[in-house]
């Protein structure tokens, strides 16, 4: 049987576990990733809450007769992008939690 002051230990524990999740999850709100498609000629940036920053063309990709492929080409980049940024928190989170697998943490990207 836990006593009051296991409980106390415990519940200091989990807050600072989740006071360095937040701040891991703030930090992660600065840092970026980058993905590119069609051999670098669409890049994307996406930011470590999933947000695209920004998106660079190439020249020589844009053509009129055919905007499908570069729909395509950014699509990809993005999906990329954002997938990376995922990937990029999660190992910062592992870090934290020792890879434990915690409740709530899926929600970060709505995974």
């Amino acid at each position: 049987m836990m006593n009051k002051k296991m409980l106390g230990d415990l519940m200091r524990q989990a807050q600072k576990l989740q006071e360095e999740m937040q701040k891991i999850q703030e930090e992660a709100k600065k840092k970026t990733v980058e993905a590119t498609s069609g051999g670098g000629m669409v890049t994307v940036v996406a930011s470590g809450s999933g947000e695209i920053v920004s998106i660079r063309i190439e020249k020589d990709v844009v053509n009129p007769d055919d905007t499908e492929m570069l729909q395509d080409l950014i699509v990809a980049a993005c999906n990329e992008a954002i997938r990376r940024a995922q990937q990029m928190v999660q190992e910062e989170m592992a870090k934290v939690t020792g890879g434990m697998q915690l409740p709530g943490l899926g929600g970060l990207f709505g995974a």
